[in-house]
């Protein structure tokens, strides 16, 4: 039973209670701007309900104190909200082999439920970057790979057919980077035959704003890997619009803190269109 009068879970309206496979609204957690627990509080407090998960962004949770991501954690778990690493694993690589495996139990430890892999910034080899999925599968957690459509033109396969397990000279790296959205898809579809959760589409060259979002890509995306399985970084208010209109309350998508409740009033199809008319901007709640 929905708290909110305005609002429902009706599959057949919105999507189910949390849970969710699908209309997962993932919340950018400090980053930008530093948070308080009482802020992250009155958030799950208020809008609890419409929060799926909690991410801490661009490597934040490894120069906040442990005490304070244990809190956090355990606070987002008893408003059953996931809790996710950001793009930080690339950073390890130079540690050694096992560093990762130890990144893996400190974050199960602190209390994470996801591990997301930057493949752009891990720069690892393809069967590297599978492994990595398997690890983190195999220690209880979800693995959410994050992709971008611009690869180093030295990373984009030959097109020649080779025997396999075929000797491959290596190709130096270049500085020119180019768009291939066949090859982001197929390197997606292995880290989820590998067990990834959810591939993480970033919003650079995709869907920063919404006057130049790539439709087609996305439409290719969701096309191919489906849209339980996808999630998108709306960067505004106008790019969770565009999304929505697009693809229905069910798509995935990955807001600052400031957007929830702009993105549950698009989602909800009683408010109708005018969604600012009904509650007016959410900003009022910070």
């Amino acid at each position: 039973m929905s708290l909110y009068g305005w609002k429902s879970f009706f599959e057949d309206e919105d999507r189910p209670e949390k849970p969710r496979k699908y209309g997962v609204t993932e919340m950018r957690g400090p980053h930008y701007s530093l948070f308080s627990q009482g802020l992250l509080q009155d958030v799950f407090e208020s809008m609890g309900q419409f929060v799926d998960g909690l991410k801490f962004s661009g490597g934040s949770h490894s120069l906040l104190p442990e005490t304070f991501i244990r809190e956090v954690t355990k606070m987002a778990h008893k408003h059953n909200v996931y809790v996710s690493t950001g793009d930080w694993a690339e950073h390890l690589l130079r540690k050694g082999p096992s560093a990762f495996k130890d990144y893996i139990e400190e974050c199960k430890k602190m209390g994470f439920d996801t591990i997301e892999l930057d493949v752009g910034s891990l720069g690892v080899p393809e069967e590297t970057l599978l492994r990595y999925v398997r690890m983190i599968k195999g220690s209880g957690l979800r693995a959410k790979p994050q992709f971008a459509i611009k690869f180093d033109k030295s990373d984009i396969p030959d097109k020649i057919d080779r025997a396999f397990a075929a000797y491959v000279v290596p190709t130096a790296r270049t500085s020119e980077f180019v768009e291939d959205v066949d090859l982001l898809i197929r390197r997606a579809e292995r880290c989820l035959e590998a067990g990834a959760d959810m591939i993480m589409l970033d919003a650079d060259d995709v869907c920063r704003q919404a006057d130049s979002v790539r439709a087609d890509i996305i439409a290719k995306i969701i096309g191919r890997l489906g849209l339980e399985r996808t999630m998108f970084e709306a960067s505004n208010p106008r790019t969770s619009e565009w999304f929505i209109n697009q693809y229905g309350p069910k798509v995935n998508l990955f807001v600052d803190h400031s957007q929830v409740m702009d993105l549950e009033c698009l989602r909800g199809r009683r408010l109708g269109k005018n969604h600012t008319s009904v509650l007016g901007s959410s900003y009022y709640l910070f």
